[in-house]
C-alpha cells in the first residue's frame, strides 16, 4: 500500500492525481491541501478520508471544521499548516500540485522529512532548483515529475537503460540535448501585430491540453515553455544550451533525449496527464491506464516547426533569465504571474504580459545564489514594482 499526501488537491493536477486513486486500490490519501475551494476539498475527505486538511484562510478552515465534524479529520490552515500536510508522517510520497512559489517552503520541509516528491509546481525548481535538488540529493530523496515533458523526458532516459533509478551521474546518461516540444498553443502561426488584440477567451482555448486558467494563459505566450527549460535543467543536470525546444503541434510526441551517438528516444502518447502522475507514483512500475490510445494509421504524419522567438517573447524572456540565474528566473517567473492575473482581469492586453516581464527584468539586480528568504522577497519587490506601474 502506497501513501500519499497533496498539496493543492482541487486544482487540476490534484483532481486528476484523485482519479489515479480512485482507479487503483493500493494508494491511501493521507493528507489534502487547497486554496478556497472548501466545496470541492469536503467532498475529497468525505471519499478518500484523510486524517490531516488544509485550507489556506484560517475563516475557511473554520467554515470547514464544522462542515466535516462528523469525520475524524484535523483542519489546519496557512503556511504552517502546508508543512504540516507535506511532512504527513504516513505519507511515502507528495504530490505538489500546488500553484506559485508558496510551494517552495512546504517542498523543502517534505524533503527534508525524506518524503519522495511528485513535482507538479514549476516554481519550485525554476525560483529554488540551486537549492532543491542538491537537498533532494542529500536526503536521498526521488524528485519524480509530473509535468508532461519532463515525465517524457524521464521515460525516455529510464528506457535508455542510462537512468535506472532516477537519479544518476551525469556522465553515465551520455545525453547530447534535451528536445523539449511546445504545442504552440493558440497563437501559433500569429505575428506580435496580431497577438495585441487577442481576447482572454482566445488565450484560455488550447487546441490540445484542459488545465486551469494559468497555464493556458502561459501555453498561450510561451512562457510555459521558458519556465519548463529552467526547470529541465535541475531535473536532469543539462546547461540551458543542451535544451532545444520543438514546436509539435499535435501534442503527440511529449519530448525527446538525443544522446552522444546520435540517437534519439521519444516519449509519445495522448495528450492525458493521469499518464505522467500514475507514473510518478508507481515509478518504476507501469500500471494499466484506461483511455484513448494512439493510432499511428490515423494521424497520419507529425509536424515539426521552430518556435517563433521574435512573436512569442514569453520564450525569449525565458531563455535570457536561465542563462542568467541567480535571482533572474525568480523574477521572470514573479513577472509573469502578477501580468497573467492582470490580464485575466483585463487589465492589460496580452502582450502586457511581455512588457511587465521585460520591465522586471531590465530593473533587478541580481543575487548570485538567494537563499529562500531572499527568493521569496524578490518575489514580492517585483509585485510591488508592477503595482506601482501597471
Amino acid at each position: 500500500m502506497k501513501t500519499i499526501a497533496i498539496l493543492g488537491s482541487t486544482g487540476s493536477i490534484g483532481t486528476q492525481t484523485l482519479e489515479v486513486v480512485r482507479a487503483n486500490g493500493d494508494i491511501r490519501v493521507a493528507a489534502l491541501s487547497a486554496g478556497k475551494n472548501i466545496d470541492l476539498l469536503e467532498r475529497q475527505i468525505r471519499e478518500f478520508h484523510p486524517r490531516l486538511a488544509c485550507v489556506w484562510n484560517e475563516r475557511d478552515a473554520k467554515s470547514l471544521r464544522v462542515r466535516v465534524s462528523d469525520i475524524s479529520v484535523r483542519i489546519c490552515s496557512g503556511m504552517e499548516g502546508l508543512k504540516e500536510v507535506a511532512v504527513c508522517e504516513e505519507a511515502d510520497i507528495l504530490v505538489t500540485a500546488i500553484v506559485g512559489m508558496i510551494g517552495i517552503v512546504p517542498t523543502m520541509e517534505a524533503i527534508k522529512a525524506g518524503k519522495d516528491i511528485a513535482l507538479a509546481n514549476k516554481e519550485t525548481l525554476v525560483t529554488a532548483g540551486h537549492l532543491i535538488m542538491p537537498l533532494a540529493a542529500q536526503c536521498g530523496v526521488k524528485i519524480l515529475p509530473v509535468d508532461s515533458e519532463h515525465s517524457a523526458i524521464f521515460q525516455c532516459l529510464n528506457s535508455s537503460g542510462t537512468y535506472p533509478d532516477g537519479a544518476a551521474d551525469k556522465k553515465e546518461r551520455r545525453i547530447d540535448k534535451i528536445l523539449l516540444t511546445a504545442s504552440g498553443g493558440p497563437f501559433r502561426g500569429k505575428s506580435y501585430e496580431e497577438l495585441k488584440n487577442v481576447r482572454v477567451e482566445d488565450a484560455l482555448k488550447h487546441p490540445n491540453w484542459a488545465m486551469g486558467q494559468k497555464i493556458t494563459i502561459d501555453s498561450a505566450s510561451m512562457v510555459n515553455k521558458g519556465l519548463e527549460v529552467m526547470e529541465a535543467r535541475w531535473l536532469f543536470d543539462v546547461s540551458p544550451d543542451q535544451i532545444q525546444v520543438v514546436v509539435q503541434p499535435q501534442s503527440i510526441i511529449h519530448s525527446m533525449v538525443q544522446f552522444i551517438d546520435g540517437a534519439v528516444i521519444a516519449q509519445l502518447g495522448t495528450p492525458d496527464m493521469k499518464l505522467p502522475i500514475s507514473y510518478a507514483l508507481y515509478y518504476p512500475e507501469r500500471r494499466y491506464l484506461g483511455g484513448e490510445r494512439l493510432d499511428f494509421a490515423k494521424i497520419g504524419s507529425i509536424s515539426f516547426e521552430n518556435p517563433d522567438p521574435d512573436t512569442f517573447l514569453g520564450l525569449k524572456y525565458a531563455l535570457e533569465a536561465a542563462h542568467t540565474g541567480g535571482s533572474m528566473p525568480t523574477v521572470f517567473n514573479a513577472a509573469n504571474e502578477r501580468a497573467v492575473r492582470k490580464f485575466l482581469n483585463r487589465e492589460i492586453g496580452f502582450t502586457g504580459i511581455y512588457e511587465i516581464i521585460r520591465y522586471c527584468m531590465d530593473h533587478h539586480s541580481v543575487i548570485l545564489s538567494p537563499d529562500v528568504r531572499q527568493i521569496l522577497d524578490t518575489e514580492q519587490s517585483v509585485y510591488e514594482m508592477i503595482e506601482s506601474r501597471w
